[in-house]
């Protein structure tokens, strides 16, 4: 994975401690290699062969895990480890972007990891679904895309832009009003943010579940793919890491052989097939926890698989789960098991 000079000699040192080795649009592009490649952005180096990525201490998972411990309850508080004690996406949206980003990338620093930025707030957000919201208009986004960027500065981070937003843009559930503004805005966006030394940047494309790839593939391109480190499968989705491994290697044919990466946070046992087709996507009963976060993947276009979702968190009021991103301890449960 590219970049984060300062994670990797926070990193290094700290190994070093212990004892341990770290184990424009359009345009054609060249595939580079995930430790070996050229960086990006202007100074970075690569990634050592490592798994940087960044433990918050105060998920909901976290505080969860520490009830069950001070409550004796010696096998739930077994299962929601294998959730709390992996490296999960911070996910930003309109409160506080400046000080929210500023607070995640200072204690991932002090730790010496990476945290994981999943940027969402893009207008008409969710197409007025489960997660609706998002900046009022353009030019509030704008103005919180730069928030953001003050906040995470020079320090490392690693962002997802915007989940479903371009999804939504192939799917025609985003008024056609506010198509072209989107595309425009999601570009604006990669370009702030790549200007950033130690941050990479992913935008979101969707998932295997689209099948084809001829219509996120040009929404990439014309949302500035060319300039970002790559893009993201999966997010949020429960689609295997096999089926979003050839998802991905299709649409990176497609933009110039670009790197991604892959939300594996649900994805144990694939996605759900039965009911209604609409709605499959949203608290399946079934699923289970995918592989945890790493960098050392199955194919050199892979950057990373990552938790994006917080395992546990609600889809949104289906199935009865509470609202989106709330913590559900019984779905949690189910998911390690």
């Amino acid at each position: 994975m590219y970049g984060w000079r300062a994670a990797a000699a926070l990193l290094g040192a700290a190994l070093l401690l212990t004892g341990c080795s770290p184990g424009d649009d359009g345009d054609a592009f060249s595939g580079t290699g995930v430790t070996t490649a050229e960086p990006p952005h202007p100074g970075q180096e690569p990634m050592p062969p490592a798994d940087p990525f960044w433990v918050d201490p105060d998920t909901s998972a976290a505080r969860r895990l520490a009830a069950y411990e001070r409550a004796g309850g010696a096998a739930e508080a077994a299962a929601i480890r294998a959730i709390a004690e992996q490296p999960t996406g911070h996910w930003l949206g309109g409160e506080d972007p400046e000080g929210s980003a500023r607070a995640v990338t200072e204690a991932a620093e002090r730790a010496g990891r990476v945290p994981l930025l999943v940027l969402y707030n893009i207008p008409h957000r969710d197409c007025g679904q489960y997660s609706r919201g998002g900046a009022a208009d353009g030019a509030a986004y704008r103005a919180w895309i730069a928030a953001v960027a003050r906040g995470v500065a020079d320090r490392p981070a690693l962002v997802v832009l915007e989940p479903d937003a371009l999804l939504h843009l192939v799917d025609g559930c985003t008024p056609a009003a506010l198509r072209e503004e989107r595309l425009g805005l999601l570009a604006d966006a990669v370009t702030t943010l790549t200007s950033l030394r130690n941050t990479t940047v992913y935008l979101d494309a969707g998932n295997a579940g689209r099948g084809r790839t001829d219509e996120i593939d040009r929404a990439l391109l014309r949302a500035g793919v060319a300039r970002a480190d790559g893009f993201a499968v999966n997010v949020s989705n429960f689609y295997s890491t096999e089926d979003s491994l050839a998802y991905g290697k299709r649409l990176s044919a497609q933009v110039g052989g670009k790197h991604f990466v892959i939300d594996t946070s649900r994805n144990g046992n694939g996605p759900y097939r039965e009911g209604d087709p609409a709605e499959r996507w949203c608290n399946p009963p079934g699923r289970a926890l995918g592989a945890t976060p790493t960098t050392r993947t199955a194919d050199p276009l892979v950057d990373a698989y990552l938790w994006v979702k917080h395992p546990g968190e609600s889809d949104g009021e289906c199935r009865g789960g509470p609202k989106a991103g709330e913590w559900w301890t019984a779905y949690a449960l189910d998911l390690t098991r």
